[in-house]
């Protein structure tokens, strides 16, 4: 068997000259080319300009509850105000402040989405979650009456209505924050469907005089999450596009 102790010094390893050497490398310059350096400063310089700072979050958020509103009215102008007409004092008096409470919260996050950096308070899910489940509880406090008269034929009516409501208020809306990013642009699209979604289910309120617990617990609530899976499948699928170019 071979004794180490007997190697020879050439043998060693030359740790001195090994760090000389890494030294050397170190303190060697690397110039780049001055006119390799010139084609990319004129490549880059036309495409720079001066960004305006994006307004402060509460002015975003508040833009988006008008929108969310102005289409709401609209549609329920063209239609006809017959859900509100219909609803008794109390009614309207706990339907629509929560969802306008409903509505600010996920704008908010929607808008957070949209500025990399911001405050997320909720997860996009939780904002999903939050504004379904509580629709479900207003609505079965408020409607006891457990008929199901054309179930299925009115309320998807009223599910198609919501969600046609829902597309414009979430296109102008992404529109608006257009000169924002959004990092994760699946969860930018859920919370933005989310909103959407729930001025949609406003402008249900204001038209549909269907007040059967049923119809309302099922076909409104549920242009909410329909709504926020369209938002996140519609910004996944534009970023794939995006990658594959």
């Amino acid at each position: 068997m071979r004794d180490s102790s007997k190697d020879s010094p050439r043998d060693a390893p030359r740790d001195g000259a090994i760090d000389e050497a890494l030294d050397r490398a170190a303190r060697s310059r690397h110039d780049v080319p001055p006119e390799m350096l010139g084609r990319i400063a004129e490549s880059i310089g036309p495409r720079m300009a001066r960004v305006r700072p994006l307004p402060a979050t509460w002015v975003l958020t508040s833009g988006l509850i008008l929108i969310g509103a102005a289409v709401a009215l609209a549609g329920a102008a063209r239609a006809g105000f017959y859900g509100i007409e219909k609803m008794s004092l109390w009614e309207r008096a706990l339907i629509f402040p929560a969802l306008g409470l409903l509505a600010w919260i996920a704008a908010a996050e929607f808008v957070s989405e949209m500025i990399p950096g911001s405050r997320r308070r909720l997860a996009p899910g939780a904002v999903l979650g939050i504004g379904s489940l509580a629709l479900l509880g207003l609505f079965a406090m408020l409607f006891r009456d457990y008929q199901t008269d054309h179930f299925w034929s009115a309320g998807i009516v009223c599910l198609a209505i919501g969600l046609l409501h829902a597309i414009p208020t979430g296109l102008v809306g992404w529109w608006m924050l257009r000169r924002g990013f959004a990092v994760n642009s699946v969860a930018a699209g859920l919370v933005a469907g989310t909103f959407a979604g729930l001025a949609g289910v406003a402008m249900l309120e204001l038209h549909c005089p269907n007040f059967q617990a049923l119809h309302v617990l099922v076909w409104h609530t549920a242009v909410v999450p329909a709504s926020g899976a369209v938002g996140a499948l519609l910004a996944w699928a534009l970023r794939r596009r995006a990658e594959a170019l």
